[in-house]
């Protein structure tokens, strides 16, 4: 089993990486340059089929409607740099991180934080099934072959990114950098390499797209349709004000700078290739993308140069998918924290991430990608949903911030903010009511569902924690009794926190044996004072009654419970030694995925170290 548990944790290290110590800051930051391909790569990937999504639409009224997409593009452009100020602001007012939760929960309140927090998870989880389906699609436009194969490489494509972000933000970084200042610098050089074939070849008249008859009249709900498609351009702007705990100090000043330089590359790139597309006269086509398409005008087919554009492009659109695996961990610990997710979305893995969420992440992608069955279509119409309405809520508590901090120039940043919540405003309600018949309708019922699903989490975690905490004045006396012969066994309590369960758990332990060794292992943020205060309270001095407390190099607490019981073991072999759990049993059969999950991976633990006894003592919890 010893053998075998090596073994297992060698593969995982080979995988993954060796564990970090927990007090290296520095593993957990990365310098702008590197931060940037993090925190933006979906956004500037995603001009890589904004630009299809709106011909997509415009083109069931015809060929003639697609002289429609370039207002369509100059008025997103005028709305990304709107967005883009106002969450400057917000990374200001914010320099810990800024995103729509932690926004709406201070200027809000509770209802409107979780709204956002929905909205945000769900389109993390479109993020990257969007971005790797595209991303596939890039692919199976240089070779047409592969057209069978794309729900397979989408899931290759996802299992690829979720192990890069499973090894930590360093590694990601560093894997992510290249290709997308590859694809910025591609769609470039194809913006160039256009400008000059109109100015020296083609002239500035625009091609006539190949003719198509109108399948739907051109209107104004049709135009807002095109519009709410293209404006999956902006989807990922907020991951940089999500994110600013990511970059090295000054972070905020870092932030800021960073989102402008994105805001700028994703606008003139957007612009570039909805422009050239329009002057080519571009259609769209189910089997090959806008760039594509472009990249065959510009470059010619079968040439270097396009080979290399759709090579990066499935490069950001896979790497694109790492905003989600950046920011959905990141979020779903701090609704963990704040009790409205399960506690253990909060734990910090070896490499210093929340691996939790990214496993759920992937998993939830991969059942997107399976529905959808590699086709983003029906994953774009639900796309910009819970962006937008992110968007509007996290200005609006910006401008409720300024209102009362009513600090320098605060009425100019109230007034910025403001114009940023109502422009979003204005179209979220374009988009539900121009895609709700297309899928839309499904974010709007899963995002209330979703927020009472937190709600009562943290209820529930209120109730629990209410019956197992101990009252003021509670008796709660530990002592081990006197015996005129001793037994012979010391007992070793593991000591998750100070409750009910512990308190049971250490009486048990005083009455089967000599000494009682109470061990508690520090948490990042927990307060060893409190601890002794506790113990002093309710074991006093007695000497055969002993607290322990292991600070822990790593973010595991559990090695360093399993080390001391290795030492003790090691110290004596001789000695009798017992083991001794809390473990709180649920009512509900949905309230094991709150309670207990540190105890079964310490027993989990302690059994593969072929530990000698133990001894679980149940705390029973009320209906």
């Amino acid at each position: 089993m010893v053998a075998a548990s090596s073994a297992k944790d060698r593969l995982k290290r080979r995988l993954f990486g060796n564990p970090l110590p927990r007090d290296q800051e520095e593993a957990r930051t990365v310098p702008s340059f590197q931060a940037l391909p993090i925190l933006s790569s979906d956004a500037l990937s995603s001009v890589a089929y904004a630009t299809d999504a709106a011909l997509g639409v415009l083109i069931l009224a015809g060929s003639g409607a697609l002289s429609f997409s370039l207002p369509i593009t100059i008025t997103i452009v005028a709305l990304i740099a709107i967005v883009v100020f106002s969450y400057r602001q917000t990374i200001t007012a914010y320099p810990q991180g800024g995103g729509a939760y932690v926004v709406g929960r201070a200027n809000l309140g509770t209802l409107a934080s979780l709204v956002a927090a929905a909205s945000l998870l769900i389109d993390y989880v479109l993020t990257a099934a969007v971005s790797l389906m595209a991303g596939t699609q890039a692919l199976s436009s240089l070779w047409p072959w592969l057209l069978n194969w794309q729900v397979l490489i989408a899931l290759v494509l996802l299992v690829l990114v979720g192990w890069a972000n499973l090894r930590g933000v360093r590694e990601a970084g560093r894997l992510f950098a290249l290709p997308t200042y590859a694809f910025v610098v591609m769609v470039m050089v194809l913006a160039v390499a256009g400008l000059q074939n109109l100015i020296f070849s083609h002239g500035f008249s625009p091609d006539p797209p190949p003719l198509v008859k109108a399948v739907e009249p051109l209107g104004l709900f049709l135009i807002l349709r095109a519009f709410s498609s293209g404006c999956s351009a902006m989807t990922g702007i907020e991951a940089i004000a999500n994110g600013v705990q990511l970059f090295r100090s000054p972070s905020a000043q870092r932030a800021r700078n960073t989102l402008l330089v994105m805001g700028l590359l994703l606008a003139s790139m957007f612009l570039a290739v909805s422009g050239l597309g329009f002057m080519y006269g571009v259609a769209p086509n189910p089997d090959v993308t806008v760039m594509a398409q472009l990249g065959m005008r510009v470059f010619g087919p079968n040439t270097p140069l396009l080979w290399v554009l759709q090579i990066t492009t499935l490069l950001i659109l896979m790497l694109a998918a790492n905003t989600a695996f950046a920011d959905f961990p990141r979020l779903s610990a701090l609704l963990a924290r704040d009790n409205f997710l399960p506690r253990q979305m909060a734990w910090v893995g070896d490499r210093l991430v929340f691996q939790n969420g990214i496993k759920l992440l992937l998993v939830a992608t991969a059942g997107i990608i399976l529905i959808c069955q590699g086709n983003t279509t029906v994953a774009v119409n639900l796309y910009a949903v819970g962006v937008f309405l992110a968007f509007t809520l996290s200005q609006a508590g910006m401008v409720v911030h300024w209102c009362r901090e009513r600090g320098v120039g605060w009425l100019t940043h109230a007034l910025m903010n403001g114009i940023g919540s109502t422009s979003t405003c204005l179209v979220l309600v374009v988009i539900v009511i121009s895609k709700f018949a297309e899928g839309a309708w499904s974010v709007v019922i899963a995002i209330p569902l979703l927020v009472l699903l937190l709600a009562r989490t943290r209820m529930r975690y209120r109730q629990v924690y209410a019956e197992l905490d101990l009252k003021p004045g509670e008796s709660s006396l530990v002592q081990v009794h006197q015996r005129s012969e001793p037994i012979g066994n010391i007992s070793i309590v593991w000591i998750p926190a100070w409750n009910r369960p512990t308190i049971d758990a250490l009486r048990y332990a005083a009455t089967v044996s000599d000494r009682v060794i109470g061990v508690w292992v520090r948490p990042e943020d927990g307060d060893p004072e409190l601890i002794r205060r506790e113990w002093q309270h309710s074991v006093g001095d007695d000497p055969n009654l002993e607290l322990q407390i292991l600070e822990s190099p790593f973010s595991s607490l559990i090695n360093p419970f399993a080390d001391f019981v290795d030492a003790i073991e090691e110290r004596d072999p001789a000695q009798t030694l017992t083991i001794v759990m809390p473990m709180a049993i649920p009512r509900y059969r949905a309230d094991s995925l709150l309670l207990n999950q540190r105890a079964i991976n310490m027993r989990a633990a302690l059994d593969q170290r072929q530990n000698r006894v133990f001894t679980m003592v149940r705390y029973y919890l009320p209906a």
